[in-house]
């Protein structure tokens, strides 16, 4: 490989160091916030004071507080990442660019899922040396997760992990031009936990004017909780803890005892007289609305946004893998379309209708030979093929998410290719969504 100079970015908080490369240019742990310790754990996140110097971009950050997630047979660390790397400054994004120059390229910015616990832009499975390859600038974010981002608490603002979301897009908004993108042309995009949070921030206000485009992957237009559903995780979290529900009784524990508590939070019966458990007990966190995202676009940027929107054929393959087998096909099939499925559709139909044909849905049909065949095309399988790295070693063999079997050829340059494109345009390549006809392109 070619040995490049490091090169040097000046943003409004000050210069980055990053690294070069054959694919362009990588800028890593630049914060877009101050350090969520102590009590500011449980605020609004704060501006990033800046710094004097060069500051080094070269190595990773440390991530938010989370635990460690088992899935038996199946390797699934590409996508969860290494865990808790402690570390108080972990609101920070990823920047890989083909140029930190005058450059005005479309920019992508990706929010991680892993269930509102877990997960970091440090996972392998978000390599982005692709996008650069291809014209992209892509942003990766980390934000609060569990306790810290998610627990709704008196005397808190309640979503602090979408407020952080929203913090990096108005860091993408003032700094990205700096490393080669065009702040008119933000395409915001995520997969579970993450797409749940992209289609939140269609419907919120102070979104507006942030990002043009939005493609959501496996999440869900109807997968927050209510105040009561909340309120039932926060009583428990608070009496497990020994404290009162307030944000000033949680900013004395460490986030270790966060950690430490998280089993008692598992599997609570969520399900009221208005609402069913929209994470199926799969975590005992999520958004906290009022309404659902998908019924208040009104009051968002949604009906000046492209989107993009699909889930996997077989979503809910990949949750029954801790119990030691995939099938059978009915309940993962029942599971799938609850998380993913049923708020896909209602996502969909909802922008369709205030857009005025800027909606395109997918669904994604290439089943994984993992777990002899069996984990099909299950929640994650379409991540290395948007990512154009289907082809690595690690996603492959006994325990690999894509099975022993190597992809298709032609099929990650193709998908990739479909995010590039409506990046750029708007234009996946296939009709605009109708909500009477109700047009969905299959890739595989």
């Amino acid at each position: 490989m070619t040995q490049y100079a490091d090169p040097v970015v000046e943003t409004p908080a000050g210069a980055v160091r990053g690294v070069r490369d054959d694919s362009g240019e990588f800028y890593r742990a630049i914060p877009y916030a101050a350090a969520p310790i102590g009590a500011r754990r449980f605020t609004s996140p704060a501006p990033h004071p800046g710094w004097s110097g060069v500051r080094d971009g070269t190595r990773p950050s440390p991530t938010a507080p989370q635990p460690a997630r088992d899935f038996g047979k199946l390797d699934m660390t590409p996508y969860f990442g290494p865990g808790w790397v402690r570390g108080e400054e972990y609101l920070t994004v990823d920047v890989r660019t083909p140029a930190a120059d005058s450059g005005e390229r479309p920019v992508l910015v990706f929010v991680h899922g892993g269930g509102f616990v877990t997960g970091s832009n440090r996972a392998a499975l978000y390599d982005g040396s692709a996008f650069a390859r291809d014209g992209i600038v892509l942003v990766t974010v980390n934000y609060r997760l569990g306790i810290p981002g998610f627990l709704d608490l008196d005397g808190a603002p309640p979503n602090r992990g979408l407020l952080d979301v929203l913090a990096a897009l108005g860091w993408v908004r003032a700094t990205i031009a700096a490393f080669g993108g065009d702040p008119d042309n933000v395409t915001i995009f995520g997969q579970s936990a993450g797409a749940t949070l992209v289609g939140a921030l269609l419907a919120t206000p102070e979104a507006k004017g942030l990002f043009r485009r939005a493609i959501i992957q496996s999440g869900s237009g109807t997968g927050a909780f209510t105040p009561e559903q909340a309120r039932r995780v926060t009583t428990t979290a608070a009496a497990t803890l020994g404290v009162e529900p307030t944000a000033d009784a949680f900013s004395a524990i460490p986030d270790e005892r966060f950690l430490e508590v998280l089993p008692a939070l598992a599997g609570l019966d969520l399900r009221t007289s208005t609402a069913t458990d929209p994470l199926a007990g799969l975590s005992p966190f999520s958004l906290v609305l009022a309404v659902q995202p998908a019924d208040g676009l009104a009051d968002g940027p949604a009906r000046d946004v492209d989107l993009l929107i699909g889930t996997n054929t077989e979503e809910g393959r990949l949750y029954l893998v801790p119990q030691g087998d995939p099938e059978p096909a009915t309940e993962a099939d029942v599971l799938g379309e609850a998380l993913f499925g049923a708020g896909t559709a209602r996502m969909a139909q909802a922008h369709a209708q205030i857009s005025g044909g800027r909606t395109h849905v997918y669904s994604f049909g290439y089943r994984s030979t993992a777990l002899n065949g069996r984990l099909g095309a299950a929640h994650t399988v379409e991540l290395p093929f948007v990512f154009d790295i289907a082809d690595k070693p690690w996603l492959h063999g006994d325990t690999g998410l894509l099975g022993p079997d190597p992809a298709p050829d032609g099929l990650a340059a193709r998908i990739h290719g479909t995010w590039v494109a409506f990046a750029g345009t708007g234009d996946p390549g296939w009709a605009a969504y109708d909500p009477q006809r109700r047009f969905s392109q299959y890739l595989t």
